[in-house]
Parts: structure tokens; sequence; C-alpha cells
């Protein structure tokens, strides 16, 4: 299995979140380029950019992901919110090419009190516009956690928003405690068999290139997002050894996205890897 954590930044720079993964005995790393809860752009000059990159390399931790702020919404029914976040979005995708980053992660945003259909529009767009700013770099969407106005959080409407973004490029990510409290049964085997064939069946298999593993503080179909570390949630021993066992969820990357610190992260990382059967 390749694991990883999400890492903060030293006041080093950007290159010390190579060596805060490394700590976690990580094989892989996701960051924040830009302030997750403001609309700054991000900004790298050209030396920063290639100290990065020689730290990646040299690290040999691959992929590095990095996630969109929080503040964009892909979807949003607000004119502003939805220009800002186009051109944020497009400042991430430039950063994440000079940066030698692989994956940009993008939540499916929410449509507010505009139609299905109208929010679909402007997701479907606003990814569009990402992947064909895209250089290196891959644009993922990663689903939400079915709560309210979510333009895609399970199978069936991630097929939909990938449809009509029409781009074979874009890639899908999964988060485990988003799925489970839209309602999959994660906590089951079944469960995570009947999520693969689903995939499968909706042409999105290919599409997979990462997954968020985050144990959920909220009971199955809450609607509630709120990560818990691994083991103390309510996906349970069976769905986490399903989910690591299983052919198509085992075979990309896992990024941890839990509270836990250092010690605990790397705990969680390692016990990971040993639900792993050979």
């Amino acid at each position: 299995m390749i694991l990883g954590a999400h890492v903060r930044r030293r006041q080093s720079g950007i290159a010390g979140a190579v060596e805060e993964a490394a700590e976690r005995g990580a094989d892989c790393l996701q960051i924040f380029i830009s302030n997750p809860r403001s609309w700054a752009s991000p900004r790298y000059d050209e030396a920063e950019s290639e100290r990065f990159r020689e730290t990646l390399a040299a690290s040999g931790l691959r992929p590095c992901a990095a996630h969109l702020s929080y503040v964009g919404n892909v979807a949003s029914w607000d004119p502003t919110t939805l220009r800002r976040t186009r051109e944020l979005l497009i400042e991430s995708v430039h950063a994440c090419d000079a940066l030698g980053v692989d994956l940009l992660v993008v939540h499916t945003g929410a449509g507010g009190p505009q139609d299905r259909e109208a929010a679909l529009r402007a997701a479907a767009d606003s990814y569009r516009l990402a992947v064909h700013e895209a250089q290196s770099v891959r644009v993922v969407a990663e689903l939400m956690a079915g709560t309210r106005g979510a333009v895609a959080s399970l199978p069936h409407e991630a097929e939909a928003l990938f449809t009509a973004v029409g781009d074979d490029r874009l890639g899908l990510c999964l988060d485990t405690a988003h799925l489970f409290a839209a309602g999959v049964p994660l906590d089951v085997a079944d469960g995570v068999e009947g999520l693969t064939e689903e995939l499968r069946g909706r042409g999105l298999a290919s599409r997979l290139a990462l997954v968020h593993a985050n144990d959920s503080v909220f009971e199955r179909g809450a609607r509630r997002d709120r990560h818990a570390n691994i083991g103390d949630g309510l996906i349970g021993p069976d769905g986490w050894r399903a989910l690591a066992n299983d052919p198509l969820i085992g075979s990309v990357p896992w990024i941890l996205e839990t509270p836990g610190d250092v010690d605990r992260q790397r705990a969680d990382i390692a016990g990971l890897r040993g639900l792993r059967e050979h």
C-alpha cells in the first residue's frame, strides 16, 4: 500500500512539509499550497519552487497531492464566489505545475438555493477550466459527505458530474468519512465490495486516483463531516480491513486527514499497512 498524510509546511517553507511526511513513515503526502481559509493565491518564486521540487524528488515520496483552499466552491450560486473560485483554481493549477505536485484535490461543491442541474453545470464548467489549464498536475474531484446541496457525494452523482465535464483527464478522490456519512456501508465487507462494483459499473474505476483515509465521528448516513483517527470512529476494524484489501481501493494511494499528531499518524499508517493481506 502507498500511505501518507496531509501535513503542514514548516517555518522554513513549503519544503518542510516533505520532512513532516517522512517523520510519519509516509510514502506520499498532501499539502495546502495556499492559506486554506482565505482567497489568497499561492505565491512561490522560482527559487522556492525549485527547492521544493528538489526536496520532493530526493525524498522519494510520491505522489504529492495539494488540496484547494476550503473557501472555494466550484458550484457556487453566487457569481462573485464562483468567479473567485475559478480564479483561485486556475492559479492553484499553475502553482502545482511549478512545484511538481502530482494531484490537485478539489471538492465537488454545493449548489445552495439553485436547482441541481444549474449546480452541476457550474461545477462541470469549473473542473473543465482547471483540467484545460493543467500541464502536468492531475485535477481530481473529491466527493462530498452528502451535505445539503452537494453536487456529488455518491457514485451515481459522480458519474453525472464526470459526464458533464466530458474530459477523461479529470480524476476521482474518495474520502472514507465522506462516503460513510453519505450512507455507504463501509463498516461491512459487503458494503466495500458493493461500492467498488458500482464504481466499475459506472466507469469510474479508471478515474480513481486517491483515497482520503479518515474514520468518522458520526454514524453511517448522518451526512455530517467529522474526521476521527483510524480506529477511533465508527467505520470499525472489519471495514478498514475490507478497504485495505479491496483490489481497487487498495491499489491507489491513501492520505490520512485525521486529527492525530505525528506519533498517532505514524501509528495509524503502520496499522493500516499491517491490515494488508499479502
